[in-house]
C-alpha cells in the first residue's frame, strides 16, 4: 500500500477530538482499500505502520509541548475503533502501541517517563511488547550497574515493525518483575517472523529471543537505587490493554458489518421465492442488520461509558485505591465479555444476509471473523463474566493479575 498524497509528515496534527477522529478515519479509509489483498499477502505491515506514523496517530497520548496530540484514552479507544474497520490488525498494532507507550506512566519514575515520552513522540515512534505472561519469565542478571535479560517469548507483538520493545522479566533469585525500553534492533534481540495464524495476519506477533540484552539500572521502569516502591496504579496495565481489546473486536466487527452492507445493497440477490425483487426489502435481511446494529450500537455506548470512567484513575494515577481499580476491571470485565459476543456474532453472521457468492475468496468477507476468532482466544471469556459474577453476590474485586 501507499500513503498517497497525504502530506501528512509535512502538516500540522490534528486539534481536538474531532480533528483526530477525522484523521483516523481517514487513515481507516486508505487502509481500507486494499485490505484484502495485504490479508492475504500476510507481508510485513512497514507501510501501514508508516501510514499511522505520518498521519500522526502514534503520538495522540503523546504531550502536546512535544507534538503529540495530549490525548486521553477514551479517544484513543475511538481511534483503535476506527482504523479496526477497515484492517484489524493494524488496529491491534495501534493499540498495543498506545498501551506500551503509556507503559512509562504505569510503571515509570517521573524523570523516566519524562525522557520516554519525549523521546517517543518527537521521534513518532512506534512500540511493540515482548510481554507474554504464559510463557516461562525472561531471567534478569543483576551486574552491578546494568541488568541483563535472557529468555524466549512466543508472543512479540509489533517485532519487526517496531522502534521500540518493551520487555519485562523477573531477577534471578527474587520476585521482583522488571520493565525496561529498549530499542528493537538491539543487539541481542532477534524476532523470528514465525506468526502464521489464520487472523489478525498482519501484526507480526511471531516469537522472540533475548540473548544478553544489557540495559542499565536507570532504564528499570520506576527502579529508584534498585527498590521499586509499587502503587495500585501500576496494575493498570491490564484494564488498560483489555479495553483496547473491546475497541478493535467492536470495529472489526463494525467493519464487518458496514462491507457485508455494502455487498447486500450491491450484490446480493433477493430469494426467488420470497416475493421481493430486491434484497434490501427481505424482511429477514432487514431483521438480521437491525438485530446487529442495536447490538453493536449498545457494546460501543458501554465501551465508551467504561472507558469515560476510567479518567478519574488516569488523571491522578497515585490516588487511586484498590477498591476503585477493582471495581472498574470489574466493568472491563463486562464489556469484554458482551464486545466478544458481539463481535464473534457479527462477524459470523453477516454472511446469512449477504449469501452464498460472498463466500468468494475474493470479497474477503471472511477476514472479520478470522481477526477476532484469533484474538477473542486470547484469554477465556468465562473468567471475565465470573469476575462480574462475583462482584455482584460477594462483592469481591478481582485480585491483580497479568489478566484481570
Amino acid at each position: 500500500m501507499t500513503t498517497t498524497e497525504t502530506n501528512w509528515s509535512e502538516s500540522e496534527s490534528p486539534t481536538g477530538p474531532e480533528g483526530w477522529l477525522e484523521r483516523a478515519a481517514q487513515v481507516s479509509a486508505l487502509l481500507a482499500v486494499d485490505a484484502v489483498e495485504r490479508d492475504r499477502a500476510g507481508e510485513t505491515p512497514f507501510a501501514e505502520v508508516r501510514l499511522l506514523r505520518d498521519s500522526g496517530l502514534v503520538t495522540l497520548l503523546g504531550p502536546a509541548e512535544h507534538g503529540g496530540g495530549g490525548q486521553e484514552w477514551p479517544l484513543a479507544y475511538q481511534v483503535v475503533r476506527e482504523v479496526s474497520k477497515a484492517d484489524g490488525s493494524i488496529g491491534q498494532l495501534l493499540g498495543y502501541h498506545y498501551l506500551w507507550f503509556w507503559a512509562a506512566r504505569l510503571v515509570g519514575t517521573p524523570e523516566q517517563v519524562a525522557v520516554v515520552e519525549r523521546t517517543a513522540t518527537e521521534g513518532r515512534l512506534f512500540f511493540g511488547g515482548a510481554v507474554n505472561p504464559r510463557d516461562s519469565d525472561v531471567v534478569i542478571t543483576d551486574e552491578g550497574d546494568t541488568i541483563v535479560y535472557n529468555g524466549r517469548k512466543s508472543f512479540s507483538t509489533g517485532s519487526r515493525v517496531s522502534d521500540l520493545t518493551v520487555l519485562e522479566g523477573v531477577l534471578e533469585g527474587t520476585d521482583k518483575h522488571i520493565f525496561a525500553i529498549v530499542p528493537s534492533n538491539i543487539d541481542g534481540l532477534t524476532f523470528h517472523d514465525d506468526w502464521d495464524n489464520i487472523g489478525q495476519r498482519l501484526t507480526e506477533s511471531g516469537s522472540v529471543t533475548i540473548d544478553n540484552v544489557r540495559v542499565d539500572w536507570a532504564q528499570a521502569a520506576g527502579y529508584v537505587d534498585k527498590t521499586f516502591t509499587p502503587r495500585v496504579y501500576n496494575t493498570l496495565n491490564v484494564p488498560t490493554i483489555q479495553l483496547v481489546f473491546v475497541n478493535f473486536y467492536l470495529g472489526i466487527a463494525r467493519g464487518a458489518l458496514e462491507t457485508a452492507g455494502a455487498y447486500t445493497r450491491e450484490k446480493t440477490r433477493a430469494w426467488l421465492h420470497g416475493g421481493h425483487e430486491r434484497a434490501v426489502d427481505e424482511p429477514y435481511i432487514l431483521d438480521l442488520y437491525g438485530d446487529y446494529t442495536s447490538k453493536l450500537w449498545a457494546v460501543e455506548a458501554l465501551a465508551d461509558k467504561v472507558a469515560e470512567e476510567a479518567l478519574v484513575i488516569h488523571r491522578a494515577p497515585e490516588e487511586v485505591t484498590a477498591r476503585q481499580r477493582g471495581e472498574h476491571e470489574v466493568r472491563v470485565a463486562a464489556v469484554k465479555a458482551r464486545a466478544t459476543e458481539v463481535a464473534l456474532e457479527i462477524t459470523a453472521g453477516v454472511f446469512e444476509a449477504t449469501g452464498a457468492r460472498s463466500t468468494a475468496s475474493r470479497e474477503g468477507l471472511d477476514r472479520f471473523w478470522r481477526n477476532v476468532r484469533t484474538h477473542t482466544l486470547h484469554d477465556p471469556v468465562a473468567y471475565k463474566r465470573r469476575e462480574v459474577g462475583a462482584w455482584v453476590l460477594r462483592d469481591e474485586i478481582p485480585e491483580p493479575t497479568w489478566y484481570s
